[in-house]
């Protein structure tokens, strides 16, 4: 069976609704199509509050149902190959959907499979990961009830979501340690992939202050590669000597390997490292006209956060409808995003920058320093932009 649509997005995350949303808003007549599995819809960032026991895990979930802009259709199937030399993709469910334009928005992929032992020990016995609504609630499990030993926190190589996530859980742990008047007897160590603790200058230097009042152990360059549940042994690899070094904890908190989607990576919309190949700026495909991404498949070189999509999304649906016009592409994306690091209980550095990792701040006020408005923006303010207007295509 085939189905035709002027234009299909793959993906009703925040990537998919945003844009499907402002398509309809600008013209409630267009033929739009949404493939998405998924009966639930998360936002993601409220999940650091989650594992630190400041949100409930239910306040991060909604029905899919609820979000489908009105006047879009909701194909309930997983994509399965890409044909864009015909413009037609497949679904698992053996569907033939053709489009005049396709937006591919599906996500990033979590591979718990890609650190040996991970997938079978989440949520057991000291390990835990804020990465999925299943496993977020072993966070706070662990934190609220650690007594003393090594809390081992961690950030993979490679791409992950908001490049900054891992280290926040890592701030709050080890806040409440303090506040339980445990700290002393607790090794709190921040183990990353990456060379420092952030990519821009202006609030690595904040971020470095935190690391030492805080009494963190930061072992930069060491990556994840197995978990020994039995023994409590967490194995990475040094990533400049190739060394392995064994770390023992009580407590580990892993932030797991990720990538594009498989479907994404073997298809023929994906650039090398398996993301979906577009121009930085205007987010068209560099080899189909008519094919556009968004989001964390995207080959986009900055961090993979939902606030990069909030500056992405009005881009692509005026470059997308004046292609469809026939007109040139004047919307130009500079790489925005944002990064609202927690740094404690009653703290937070909201980090924007490009993709020149200038900031690029929207308060009049340095943003570099750890203010508590920024974490009430987080927890409050955020989600509600997010909820009622974000996905309504109106920020």
């Amino acid at each position: 069976m085939s189905v035709h649509h002027h234009i299909v997005i793959v993906g009703g995350g925040t990537a998919g609704i945003t844009v499907a949303a402002r398509l309809l808003n600008e013209n409630e007549k267009l033929d739009v199509a949404i493939i998405e599995p998924s009966e639930k819809h998360y936002y993601q960032p409220l999940w650091t509050l989650v594992g630190g026991g400041m949100c409930k895990p239910e306040e991060s979930e909604r029905s899919e149902a609820d979000l489908i802009p009105y006047g879009a259709e909701w194909i309930k199937d997983f994509v399965a190959t890409f044909d864009p030399e015909n413009n037609s993709l497949t679904t698992r469910s053996g569907q033939t959907i053709t489009y005049d334009h396709l937006v591919v928005a599906p996500g990033i992929q979590i591979n718990w499979d890609a650190i040996e032992g991970l997938k079978d020990a989440v949520g057991k016995e000291g390990v835990c990961s804020n990465y999925s609504f299943a496993t977020v609630g072993s966070t706070w499990e662990n934190i609220r009830n650690f007594r003393g030993g090594t809390a081992i926190f961690t950030q993979p190589a490679g791409a992950v979501k908001c490049g900054g996530a891992p280290q926040k859980i890592c701030h709050l742990a080890e806040d409440y340690f303090r506040r339980e008047g445990i700290r002393d007897k607790c090794e709190v160590v921040f183990a990353s992939a990456s060379p420092r603790i952030f990519a821009v200058d202006k609030y690595a230097k904040t971020l470095e202050r935190v690391i030492q009042r805080k009494g963190t152990i930061t072992k930069f360059r060491h990556n994840l590669k197995a978990i020994r549940p039995d023994s409590k042994q967490a194995v990475f690899e040094q990533m400049d000597t190739g060394e392995e070094v064994i770390l023992k904890y009580d407590m580990l908190h892993v932030t797991p390997p990720m990538g594009a989607p498989d479907f994404v990576a073997q298809s023929p919309l994906a650039n090398e490292d398996g993301w979906v190949d577009v121009d930085k700026h205007t987010l068209q495909h560099c080899r189909f006209y008519n094919v556009w991404s968004l989001g964390d498949a995207s080959s986009l070189p900055t961090s993979k956060t939902g606030a990069a999509i909030r500056k992405q999304a009005p881009v692509l649906v005026e470059n997308l409808l004046a292609e469809k016009n026939g007109q040139s592409l004047k919307a130009s994306y500079d790489g925005y995003t944002s990064c609202p690091v927690v740094t404690g209980y009653d703290s937070l550095v909201l980090a924007e920058f490009n993709y020149d990792k200038e900031p690029a701040e929207t308060f009049p006020f340095d943003q570099s320093k750890e203010r508590f408005s920024m974490l009430m923006l987080k927890k409050y303010g955020l989600p509600n932009l997010y909820w009622h207007g974000m996905l309504k295509g109106r920020t």
